[in-house]
């Protein structure tokens, strides 16, 4: 086969490590595979195409910013991916975040339409039928489900400063992306999939593909990173996010951090170089690392993982943790709580800080080996990357023969 994957980015953050990881495999199994991405610079894969450049990107920030119409720049950037496609004649083409400044999807969606290729749509958010946002359940709106109107989250990724423009987005979005004949939408999780199917996109068939990890690289991993840090005596409470804000529970850690007892710290990774200058006493504040073996070494050395999302497709980070063999304690919140069972972790209903704090205190109190066995046979046996992405090897053979 040949498969075309397109994303926003290739090899980097979560959505660019399981293109790059879909990719191996595809490659290992004797298939041709290539990856289109649009910014930044290609990692972990030889057979890349650069949608557009840097100053394409900023051009199209621009856009949003200003005329709140993201998706609908990048005009002669996607001409000329639409070219590059019809020389490459893919078998499949699998979609992923078509959203970051880089792509006209009006454009994209007209070829394929006419193309009429399989086209397999992973969704990693809700930007796809939301007239602006990529998460809105965090904020309580349900205008998604009819109308997109007056945007409570305009100021939100990705951030219109001045018009509200989500009605028409809404309303293209939806006469774009519906109508491709042969068009197979994949979730991470099963909250995605039930929003899916309450969406304007209810028409096409929606697999659940859970994300899966390297089992190579994210297991417990020695390292000195408590001796560098002396922390050798503490328990760790750890956090990571690549971008730390309200609705990843960025002000849960603050709250926290006023509970500590003496021999506890948290340590968050991801923080920007604002956030760590304003950090209280109690927490370590870590930049953001792309480097998948430093943040195993992380994950391993924690006693604890805290993942206080208000809203999460699934939630990668929890799956990293527990296969490092560190329990996880989530809010109910998204897909987010769909990576535990009750022998690796906790699950707490959204927004109770209090019942966060009691589920660290169970943690502490049985102790990190109780659950380490557990957390990583749970990876192993639901969230191998072998396993979860040959799904996708398979649903590629049953588009093409339908």
């Amino acid at each position: 086969m040949n498969i075309l994957q397109i994303n926003s980015v290739c090899g980097i953050g979560s959505t660019g490590r399981i293109a790059t990881d879909l990719h191996a495999i595809l490659v290992s199994q004797g298939h041709q595979s290539t990856i289109a991405f649009g910014r930044d610079t290609a990692k972990k894969c030889e057979q890349t195409i650069r949608i557009g450049s840097k100053l394409d990107n900023y051009q199209h920030v621009a856009r949003t910013r200003f005329l709140d119409s993201h998706g609908f720049g990048s005009v002669g950037a996607t001409k000329r991916l639409i070219a590059q496609i019809k020389v490459l004649n893919p078998d499949v083409i699998h979609l992923h975040n078509l959203h970051g400044y880089y792509l006209h999807i009006g454009l994209l969606f007209d070829y394929l339409k006419e193309a009429n290729n399989p086209v397999i749509w992973t969704l990693h958010d809700c930007w796809a039928f939301t007239g602006h946002c990529s998460h809105f359940d965090f904020a309580g709106c349900e205008r998604w489900r009819s109308q997109c109107h007056d945007c409570p989250l305009k100021s939100e990724y990705p951030k219109s400063v001045f018009l509200d423009r989500s009605q028409k987005n809404y309303q293209q979005k939806k006469a774009l992306f519906t109508g491709v004949q042969n068009l197979t939408i994949v979730t991470p999780s099963k909250w995605l999939a039930a929003l899916v199917k309450q969406s304007f996109l209810q028409e096409y068939p929606v697999a659940v593909i859970n994300n899966g990890i390297n089992l190579n690289v994210f297991q417990p991993t020695p390292s000195d990173f408590r001796s560098r840090l002396n922390l050798e005596d503490q328990f760790i409470i750890l956090g990571v996010a690549s971008i730390w804000n309200e609705r990843k529970g960025y002000k849960y850690f603050l709250e926290l951090a006023k509970h500590l007892r003496p021999d506890e710290k948290i340590v968050l990774v991801g923080v920007s170089a604002k956030q760590i200058k304003q950090l209280p006493p109690g927490i370590i504040g870590i930049a953001k690392t792309n480097s998948t073996a430093e943040l195993a070494e992380i994950y391993s050395a924690a006693d604890l993982f805290i993942n206080p999302t208000l809203e999460e497709v699934l939630g990668l980070v929890n799956l990293e943790a527990l296969a490092c063999g560190t329990p996880v304690v989530t809010f109910n919140s998204g897909g987010s709580s769909e990576c535990l069972d009750d022998g690796c972790g906790i699950v707490v209903e959204r927004e109770d800080f209090l019942g966060l704090v009691a589920a660290i205190a169970t943690v502490r109190k049985a102790g990190k080996a109780a659950y380490s066995v557990h957390c990583q046979k749970r990876v192993q046996e639901c969230f191998d990357k072998d396993t979860r992405f040959g799904e996708y090897i398979e649903l590629y053979i049953s588009s093409l023969t339908d």
